[in-house]
């Protein structure tokens, strides 16, 4: 992983409208390049231009208006999608940015990289949606067998700057959403040209972001922080509903998860200065947890060394999830995690992976 990370601090100062002292702005450039949030860097440039580097000011620019034209060109492709599908008399759910995408101003679309467009359907209704998207000349991409947790097809054109995602259920493991129930409860409908859609409120879509990065990316296990989606939760934050936060806590259905959206609050609130409730911040596991990612955003080479924090959660892990696949008795018996799943820890724990430090 290229040693960017001691620029963190610097790069989140931007974002939380200040210039860093003493920057070293290649390097901080290069950590807005690996964690996709260059074009957000707009807003900062646009109010310290004269603080800034001219060629930090001109690069961040075009960026920017490359990124407006690609999300332009995103929308539009969305917006046949859902008409396509609406069309076949399916009212699909719009999950994470794309929700975002559709619903935020025009002209703000530049400030987001994203890489595929997620686009939720119940499973019955996938057969027909998939048969839309091939008459507007879509093809299978990659498709996961059926009987699989989680079934999802990516969905490719030539003509298209990005993939469709298609899900039958929201990102990660069904039992951390066990406590939400229908999700379209917690959606509202908005139109999409002729047709419409469903969005998550800004709660849910907390919800959402952080299970995604949490569990479906494993980013609580292996201590990665995702600047991009905290970001996203900022902006949900402060979009005029706001966020329910006791809501949002009451829909975590275990300590572990309520340990792992913590986490995610605590590194929301200490690097862009969100205000997030107290009582939310305060206890030890997911205050450990955030030293434990900032240790290693700063030291890369203690990555590994730093899963051994990982254990803290394994018993809520094996009450929890766990549960679902062990008989009373060995969910009440402590045991180090299998061989092959410190190996999975350790070999992602190795990876860079696009868009987390």
């Amino acid at each position: 992983m290229a040693n960017y990370s001691s620029s963190l601090i610097h790069l989140c100062e931007c974002f939380r409208g200040s210039v860093p002292k003493n920057v070293d702005w290649m390097s901080l450039l290069g950590l807005a390049n690996q964690t996709l949030t260059t074009p957000a860097l707009m807003d900062f440039t646009i109010r310290f231009g004269e603080h800034i580097p001219e060629d930090v000011c001109l690069y961040v620019r075009e960026i920017f208006k490359r990124n407006l034209v690609r999300n332009d060109r995103l929308a539009a492709q969305l917006t046949e999608a859902v008409v396509a599908m609406n069309d076949r008399g399916v009212t699909p759910i719009l999950l994470k940015s794309t929700a975002i995408l559709m619903t935020e101003p025009s002209h703000q679309r530049g400030t987001k990289i994203m890489s595929d467009l997620d686009i939720m359907v119940a499973p019955d209704e996938v057969d027909s949606v998939l048969d839309g998207l091939f008459a507007l000349g879509y093809s299978v991409h990659f498709q996961a067998q059926p009987g699989t947790e989680k079934r999802y097809a990516d969905l490719k054109r030539p003509s298209d700057v990005g993939m469709i995602d298609l899900h039958e259920k929201p990102p990660g493991p069904a039992y951390f959403y066990r406590a939400s129930g229908d999700l379209k409860q917690h959606c509202q409908l908005i139109p999409v040209a002729r047709g419409s859609a469903y969005v998550p409120s800004p709660t849910y879509q907390a919800l959402i972001l952080t299970i995604h990065d949490q569990f479906q990316d494993s980013d609580y296990w292996i201590g990665n922080i995702d600047v991009r989606h905290l970001l996203a939760l900022r902006d949900l934050v402060n979009s005029p509903e706001g966020i329910d936060w006791d809501k949002l806590s009451c829909l975590m259905p275990s300590r572990l998860a309520r340990n792992a959206l913590e986490t995610q609050l605590i590194t929301l609130s200490s690097l862009l200065g969100v205000d997030v409730p107290a009582h939310l911040r305060k206890r030890f596991v997911p205050r450990l947890q955030y030293r434990r990612r900032l240790a290693q955003a700063h030291f890369p080479a203690l990555r590994q060394a730093f899963l051994i924090v990982a254990l803290l959660d394994y018993r809520n892990y094996r009450s929890g999830v766990g549960a679902l696949r062990e008989n009373e008795v060995e969910r009440r018996r402590w045991k180090l995690p299998k061989p092959g799943t410190l190996r999975f820890l350790l070999r992602l724990s190795r990876e860079h992976r696009v868009g987390k430090v």
